[in-house]
């Protein structure tokens, strides 16, 4: 299994970074205009969430798995003395990532179920301190890695990819640190997008069976629910984004969790590599395909889409006229 993974990887990377990278960015210019009908905290978290995925498209998959696919090639960053320094740019960015995931979750369950604040959170200032203040603290929080982790590349599929002494291997603290790293991220954030969006849920179906009461009570209208619709759009996107982090960081997150238990004695759920493997092809996959969800659940954003990739060939299509 896991020589079929590296056989599909030799080509599913190289796509995937190419995608990825495309994609992000046209996400970017798009979302920076302004044109698609979004509030600008939501634009903002949007931006954010673009940026990192598109920093953890470049550290960890340009600059870490696809040499690992392509030794030969990459022999060279063998004796490049940054590995230390690109694990804390990588884990940074795959921090901001995955909390600005969560920090949007939060910013749309205030808007849907907490109206008397709505008006103070969901604030363009609101969301550019909460996206600040989650930046410097996931760069702090991974600083510890530049001292852990020595500045030569590994080159192998691991969790952590540079040479490593046995002595912090083998250490109580190492072992803490890294345990507590793979709960902060994704296992704490797991729980907290699922517990996010009950609340959410349970808030929209309450609401929702008091409109409709209202309603019947009332005149004989047009069932037509401007709010219901707006609302609607708002969960749609809430929810496509929170279902596709969830699905695509299961494996990792299990596996993570499960290899450290392993470590520390109990072997019963010991999981092979080849879940390793998958793993970080679905987590790299996640940073590629917020774009696609916004295309099927924005019409605004899917308008400035088609002029976007419409724009290279305008001037073609003069020429020709």
């Amino acid at each position: 299994m896991k020589l079929i993974l590296h056989v599909i990887q030799r080509y599913y990377y190289p796509i995937l970074a190419i995608l990825g990278v495309s994609v992000n960015i046209v996400t970017i210019v798009i979302l920076s205009q302004g044109k698609c009908g979004l509030s600008k905290s939501v634009t903002h978290y949007l931006l954010a969430m673009a940026a990192a995925d598109l920093l953890v498209i470049i550290f960890d998959l340009i600059l870490r798995q696809i040499p690992m696919v392509y030794p030969d090639q990459f022999n060279f960053t063998l004796s490049l003395p940054v590995c230390n320094i690109h694990a804390v740019l990588l884990y940074a960015s795959t921090d901001c990532s995955v909390w600005f995931t969560v920090t949007f979750t939060f910013d749309r369950l205030v808007a849907i179920c907490c109206q008397n604040l709505k008006s103070k959170y969901c604030t363009e200032r609101t969301a550019g301190v909460v996206l600040g203040t989650v930046t410097v603290l996931s760069c702090l929080k991974n600083i510890f890695w530049y001292f852990m982790l020595r500045n030569r590349y590994f080159m192998l599929n691991s969790p952590w990819f540079c040479w490593i002494t046995i002595s912090v291997l083998e250490s109580q603290v190492w072992v803490t640190v890294e345990f507590l790293h793979n709960i902060i991220t994704p296992v704490v954030p797991f729980v907290l997008i699922m517990l996010l969006n009950v609340f959410t849920i349970r808030h929209i179906v309450v609401s929702s069976r008091a409109r409709r009461r209202l309603q019947a009570l009332g005149s004989k209208e047009s069932s037509r629910d401007p709010e219901m619709q707006s609302r609607r759009k708002s969960i749609i996107l809430l929810f496509a984004i929170s279902a596709n982090f969830i699905v695509l960081w299961s494996v990792f997150m299990m596996f993570s969790i499960w290899n450290r238990m392993y470590f520390l004695g109990y072997e019963s759920i010991y999981l092979d590599d080849f879940v390793l493997e998958l793993g970080f092809m679905l987590q790299l996959l996640s940073c590629s395909t917020n774009t696609c969800i916004y295309a099927v659940t924005q019409n605004k954003f899917r308008e400035q889409l088609k002029i976007v990739l419409k724009y290279p060939f305008t001037p073609i299509v003069q020429l020709i006229q």
